[in-house]
């Protein structure tokens, strides 16, 4: 997609070109959803190893997601014990919630419009 802005930011470890390419291939599975977006599409996304030094240590590793556009801010957090794991519940995370929103305001403009059709309608008759 030409018009989405991909910042990766590496928190605790160090960012490999494997990561980076595993992160960019899912953003750009995104890129499918928001490709009629006509501004651009800012995607800040975060990987890091945390440490739980007095837990069990079990999300070791943790992976957030922003992305904005439009005037929408979508955000989505995940810690795992894999990273790959944690990037894949992120993007579905965050393809989750881009869809619901988009069909929130598709059903708000539809029910308006059904009611700007029944109110012409009540004129008439």
């Amino acid at each position: 997609m030409k018009n989405i802005k991909i910042n990766l930011k590496s928190t605790g470890m160090d960012l490999t070109d494997a990561i980076r390419d595993y992160v960019e291939k899912r953003v750009t599975n995104l890129g499918k959803l928001l490709s009629k977006v006509e501004t651009e599409v800012l995607v800040e996304f975060e990987v890091a190893k945390t440490t739980h030094h007095h837990s069990n240590a079990k999300d070791l590793f943790k992976a957030e997601c922003r992305v904005t556009f439009s005037g929408n801010d979508y955000y989505a957090s995940v810690q795992d014990a894999d990273l790959y794991a944690a990037i894949d519940r992120v993007k579905d995370m965050m393809f989750r919630e881009i869809k619901r929103s988009k069909n929130r305001s598709r059903n708000l403009f539809v029910r308006g419009a059904r009611k700007i059709k029944n109110s012409i309608k009540s004129l008439w008759q």
